[in-house]
């Protein structure tokens, strides 16, 4: 019986995991390391940080463990961040991370003047803030100094690999939120590098996630006490990585995160875009595509309404709303920090909407939660328009730990909502993907079908799916209703 780690470098901290073949949780061990914010709305961090966060890990989820039994290392991690290496393998400056905001100009500029059309046609993407080419402009406009250093660019969990094995690495579903990739053809895209001046050879080599990158090093693996050749995934995007892990590899398989954030994940085995691009159309880490709506205030609005007006009693505070199902008068757009699908509009603002003098706060938090739902259903109708049949969806995220929450979902999107045995995060599918780069299983599927399932079903009701249907037609007036009056506020 082999094991099996996966790493998933996350914005505040590391989480590593020990599997079995299985799939079978032995141990986790979590490393947090600072954020820093050197200008209202930048986000960095230092990359010898994460560095230091994965080996003191490694050490401590391998103590008290069989570590000769260990045979493959996945890692994964946060999407979009610039770390620049010079010519001696220095790290140039902090990376900027992907929530940075500083490059609201050279985001303009590549959806203004590069226009959004060529950028379509040549990364099947639009330019947003947080993705990496935008903050490679903006370091060759500000840091130009820096700029005229660089070797080499990574991402953040690749810049772990390079450490790990000394191979120069990236895969397809990171490389796809760089708006560098030509995503159909899974290349480099030669004009975007030209108008981005980047050179072909400061880029990492491409590989499927599932695919072996390299080893680890020696000296490393004989510190650590694991024997014979350890292979290293080249890993994934933490969106495609927690996929894997819940089991989302099949055409039309569908996972809702409702973390801080939330997302949709749909599987699909071919490549398509929405006309409008209102989703990010990705490379998939089991080596075929996705699509990815991203809505920017999730639970986070659920933890708003609970703990800054005045309650944190979450279980009460849902107790009793769920006679206002389907019928519930009062709206709720959850646009907190702006929006991104299906919308791309930062200065949309949370809304309450069809307040009344007999308004109970039970329809106030229903509406919290239903709002965000119905801005899931924006992302999964878009999908629905591309032709992907959509009847379930795995769930996870501290959001899905309320069943009334589940249970709006399933009827708001009128899909199954299922629920995974094991839930470990993106940490999870990268020790997946390492157990095929180390040759345990031949594909994604097969190692998915051995490692993960459902616990759980929330089957939509007819009668309750078509009374939210009616809600969500008037749901998606709000938007626009309320659009030109967002900038005034």
């Amino acid at each position: 019986m082999k094991n099996f780690i996966g790493i998933d470098l996350g914005t505040s901290s590391v989480k590593l995991v020990l599997l079995s073949e299985s799939g079978s949780v032995l141990k986790t061990v979590t490393k947090s390391y600072p954020v820093f914010y050197p200008h209202s709305g930048w986000s960095e961090q230092n990359p010898k940080d994460w560095v230091n966060g994965v080996i003191d890990g490694l050490f401590e989820l391998l103590s008290g463990q069989k570590a000769a039994l260990v045979e493959g290392i996945g890692v994964c991690g946060q999407m979009h961040g610039l770390v620049v290496l010079d010519d001696q393998d220095n790290v140039i400056r902090p990376c900027i991370l992907w929530n940075d905001g500083r490059t609201e100009k050279e985001t303009e500029y590549l959806n203004e003047t590069i226009g959004k059309k060529s950028l379509s046609d040549l990364t099947a993407n639009i330019a947003f803030a947080g993705f990496t080419a935008p903050k490679i402009l903006w370091l060759k406009n500000n840091e130009p100094e820096n700029f005229s250093r660089i070797a080499k660019i990574m991402l953040p969990k690749d810049y772990i690999v390079y450490m790990l094995t000394g191979e120069f690495t990236t895969d397809y579903s990171d490389a796809s939120g760089t708006l560098l990739l030509d995503v159909k053809n899974k290349i480099w895209s030669k004009k975007m590098c030209e108008i981005c001046s980047v050179k072909s050879e400061w880029l990492p080599k491409l590989y499927e996630s599932y695919e072996k990158a390299g080893y680890l090093k020696s000296e490393l693996a004989k510190r650590l006490g694991l024997t014979g050749k350890i292979a290293i995934a080249a890993g994934a995007g933490d969106n495609a990585a927690a996929a894997v892990g819940i089991g989302t590899v099949k055409n039309g398989d569908c996972n809702i995160s409702l973390g801080t954030s939330g997302t949709v994940f749909i599987s699909q085995n071919n490549f398509s875009v929405d006309k409008n691009n209102a989703l990010h159309s990705f490379c998939h880490a089991s080596g075929k595509f996705h699509l990815m709506g991203c809505i920017l205030s999730a639970a986070s609005c659920n933890g708003w309404w609970m703990n800054v007006i005045d309650s944190s009693d979450y279980d009460a505070e849902q107790t009793g709303a769920d006679k206002y199902l389907g019928i519930n008068d009062v709206f709720f757009l959850p646009y907190m920090m702006g929006e991104r699908s299906p919308h791309n509009d930062v200065n949309a603002k949370g809304a309450f909407i069809g307040l009344r003098p007999d308004t109970s706060r039970a329809q106030m938090t229903l509406a919290v939660m239903e709002g965000v739902a119905f801005s899931l259903r924006d992302c999964i109708e878009v999908a629905r328009g591309n032709g992907l049949i959509i009847s379930s969806s795995g769930i996870c995220g501290g959001g899905s730990r309320s069943d009334l929450w589940k249970k709006i979902i399933a009827n708001v999107c009128n899909v199954i909502v299922e629920v995974p045995k094991i839930e470990e995060g993106p940490a999870y599918g990268a020790a997946i993907l390492s157990m095929v780069a180390s040759g345990k299983y031949n594909s994604v599927e097969e190692a998915v079908d051995k490692t993960t399932g459902f616990i759980d079903k929330i089957y939509p009701d007819p009668l309750l799916a078509e009374k939210y249907d009616e809600r969500y037609l008037v749901f998606k007036k709000l938007y626009p209703a309320l659009k030109p009056v967002f900038p005034l506020i």
